[in-house]
């Protein structure tokens, strides 16, 4: 019967949100869902700083509630756009909340970001608080948290008097230690560590509508190892991934009836294939086989749980994803190792490394603070003591560097994106290490799967000619493909004009890349994912300007003839080249064409990778800072360190390894010097069809110079004339003039002389007029006179 002071309420307080868009006819909602039980707060406007102003519970027992903070079970809120006239829902984002931050004090609210954000514009945050009150009164309606299962793990009859909340790991710092359970029941030291060895067919987990970053994109494993958080070297490489093996350890004290219920508790550890803050994958390894009921092992060797385990994306179920075949699947080798502190002799580099680093409180973490000093200078993962946001793997940027040890590995050569390298890849070391048992090295091997060819695939932008723009062009091609290897973008270097009625030839546009694939993935990789070439026109005085995009088909040249050739080994290769023309299309706009693209592509099959082995030591543990036991071996029975086994395969190792970078430098030369006699005689050729060009354009310009000439000569001949008869005809005008006003003039002359004749005729008539009527009057008078 539980006590009613037994009883709490996790009281989740969704208060407000901020940095939303304004949507007025929408609503906003948060469900909050908590161990199958889900609570929901009241719609409110769809706002950008919305009012939700809600407290959700859920009633829980302590006894459950350590339970669900064991197992890390989380709270998850997801946030919901309504809208009333449609009854339309849809996903904003959620937020996941860690139930182990919940406590019994007030605690201040604080700002959650939306993950999965549909509003990618706006840095959506809600103002939330988690706290655990006392239920006093239950509610009638409130909703009661089951019990979380206890996984089997069940406390033996000797540790009855033990409750399951007893059976946590707690940080000892000044010891330098995790203990297991308490006190008085802890008397033995343990030594656990973790191995990520090797990765397969990682591209798998990158779904085709998944966008990388830009720049170089950065790959890691995260897996929490007793509540600290570890990460291992970044890589860039899904389809080869190339990193060192890498073992982070952990000190343990406790029992071996507390451990098993402990790993019985603690099931699975559960790890992670990360880019930046996004799980693509993880995967669960079972713990329990460690410590099989009734199994002594672990008194006499080292207790291994390994293998290659495989990868599922999240949220496959919920997805309906088909299930991939199991040579496609993308795999993970791990070895997980627990055994007695000081049930084995430590290696010789451990007891040189513990002589010079004397023993200290570490105040990081619990993990071994001395890193082995190997030959192979393998690098240790980076570890950071706080435990991770439940189903949230930590960025790089969380994780702190840690001393931790490390596998001894003997790297294998990474291929040069832009350099053709050595198909015989480079054989893993075996760590050296010294048993008390037998006297001699005792390790597990992990095989990595052989199934993939080694191909090179090499591309060549020759020309491009028939440019359509109407301004020149300063051009730069880019493109990217990351199945080869690496996002990273490739470019011609430096730019060049282009204009009108020209073919140019491209500078520096010959790239090679070597990768490891299945055949049958190339296939249908180049089938779907055709290769982008981008056109760029680069202004000094402006920013660049993307003028177009052209589609190179690479399935293409699986259809051409296959030619073979022998390998640098002897051993039997074979060659497909594919060449053509292509439109370069413009980006904005209409798919008008701008110019045209030449390009040669080749690809090499030189045949299966062979297989490689990771050896795993059971012994190569490391040593602790704090409390290192001395070795019970007798000095009689030591030997000397440089007779031993071990030694000598690690000299033999280094022989070996520097006989292969011999030979690998060797062949890089022989490569370049081939390449660099085809450039030349490429080169000389171009350079002969540059100079016939040439010669061509100086006969036709001297052609357009004479009759240049000429038309200037006829040109200044014809202005001549021209001036002569302008002359001429100013002159004939002068003239012209002259007349017409010397005509006017005589007219004028003769029209006043006509009018003065006509007067003085007129006078004349009336003098003659006046004597005739003077003569008359004269007359009659005379007449009357005479009568």
């Amino acid at each position: 019967m539980v006590s009613k002071s037994d009883q709490l309420l996790i009281v989740v307080s969704i208060l407000e949100g901020r940095h939303f868009p304004k949507r007025p006819k929408h609503m906003l909602v948060v469900e909050a869902k908590f161990d199958g039980e889900q609570l929901a707060t009241d719609p409110v406007d769809h706002t950008d700083q919305p009012e939700f102003a809600t407290e959700l519970a859920w009633e829980i027992d302590r006894k459950a509630l350590h339970q669900h903070r064991l197992q890390r079970t989380p709270i998850k809120l997801h946030c919901f756009a309504l809208d009333p006239l449609s009854s339309a829902r849809e996903t904003i984002g959620y937020i996941v909340l860690d139930l182990r931050t919940a406590q019994e004090t007030k605690q201040a609210p604080k700002w959650y970001q939306l993950l999965s954000n549909k509003y990618t514009k706006f840095k959506s945050e809600i103002q939330i608080s988690i706290a655990l009150e006392t239920d006093t009164k239950a509610p009638v309606d409130s909703f009661k948290a089951k019990g979380a299962p206890s996984r089997d793990g069940r406390v033996p009859a000797s540790l009855s008097g033990l409750d399951a909340k007893d059976i946590v790991a707690v940080l000892n710092e000044e010891g330098g230690y995790h203990q297991i359970g308490p006190a008085e029941n802890c008397t033995e030291f343990f030594m656990m560590s973790v191995t990520i060895a090797f990765a397969t067919q990682l591209e798998q987990l990158i779904p085709c509508t998944m966008k990388l970053p830009e720049r170089r994109p950065e790959f890691f494993f995260y897996y929490s190892l007793l509540g600290n958080d570890v990460t291992n070297e970044p890589f860039n490489d899904l389809i080869n991934p190339d990193f060192e093996p890498e073992r982070a350890s952990v000190r343990i004290r406790s029992s071996i009836e507390i451990l098993r219920v402990y790993l019985a508790l603690q099931s699975k550890l559960q790890i992670h294939l990360c880019c930046g803050d996004q799980s693509l994958g993880s995967t669960e390894i079972p713990l329990t086989g460690l410590l099989k009921k009734g199994s002594t092992e672990i008194n006499h060797r080292p207790v291994t749980v390994e293998g290659a385990f495989i990868l599922d994306p999240p949220n496959r179920a919920k997805q309906k994803l088909a299930p991939v075949p199991v040579d496609l699947a993308p795999t993970v080798g791990v070895s997980v190792a627990l055994q007695r502190e000081g049930l084995d002799a430590q290696s010789l580099i451990e007891l040189k490394t513990q002589n010079e680093h004397e023993p200290h409180h570490s105040k990081k973490t619990v993990f071994t603070p001395t890193k082995e000093k190997t030959h192979t200078g393998a690098k240790s993962p980076r570890v950071s003591p706080v435990p991770p946001h439940s189903q949230s793997p930590p960025t790089r940027d969380d994780a702190t560097e840690s001393e931790v040890e490390s596998l001894q590995y003997d790297k294998d050569t990474k291929p040069n994106p832009k350099a053709v390298s050595s198909s015989e890849p480079a054989l893993l070391a075996q760590p050296v290490t010294t048993s008390i048992a037998s006297g001699t090295a005792s390790g597990q091997k992990i095989a990595v799967p052989a199934t993939s060819h080694h191909f090179c695939f090499s591309i060549d932008l020759r020309s491009i000619r028939d440019l359509e723009v109407g301004f020149p062009v300063n051009c730069i091609l880019r493109y990217s493909y990351p199945f080869f290897g690496s996002a990273a973008p490739i470019m011609t270097n430096p730019p060049i004009e282009v204009r009108k009625n020209m073919e140019v030839f491209l500078p520096q546009s010959y790239c090679a890349f070597d990768f490891a694939t299945m055949p049958h993935q190339l296939q249908d990789t180049f089938l779907r994912i055709p290769l982008l070439v981008e056109l760029w026109h680069k202004d000094k005085m402006s920013k660049d300007l993307l003028l177009g995009i052209a589609r190179i088909q690479l399935s293409n040249i699986l259809s051409s003839e296959k030619t073979r050739f022998l390998g640098s080994n002897g051993e039997q290769c074979w060659r497909q080249t594919f060449s053509e023309s292509v439109p370069v299309i413009a980006a904005q706009g209409s798919n008008n064409r701008i110019v045209d693209l030449s390009y040669t592509v080749t690809l090499e099959d030189y045949g299966l990778v062979k297989m490689r082995e990771i050896f795993v030591s059971d012994s190569s543990q490391g040593v602790s800072a704090v409390q290192q036991k001395p070795s019970s071996v007798p000095p009689e029975i030591q030997t000397e360190p440089r007779e031993t086994l071990e030694y000598k395969a690690a000299l033999e190792l280094e022989m070996w390894k520097e006989m292969q970078e011999d030979i690998f430098e060797n062949q890089l030369k022989q490569k370049e010097l081939a390449h660099m006699q085809a450039l030349a005689e490429e080169w000389k050729k171009r350079d002969r069809e540059r100079e016939s060009l040439v010669k061509k354009k100086v006969a036709e310009y001297t052609i357009l110079e004479g009759k240049l000439q000429k038309t200037l000569v006829d040109l200044e001949k014809r202005e001549q004339q021209l001036a002569l008869a302008e002359s001429e005809l100013q002159r004939e005008r002068r003239e012209l003039k002259s007349e017409r006003e010397r005509n006017l003039q005589e007219l004028q002359d003769s029209i006043r002389r006509a009018k003065e004749d006509c007067v003085h005729q007129v006078e004349l008539e009336r003098l003659k007029m006046k004597q005739l009527e003077e003569d008359k009057h004269r007359l009659q008078q005379q007449g009357d006179s005479a009568i």
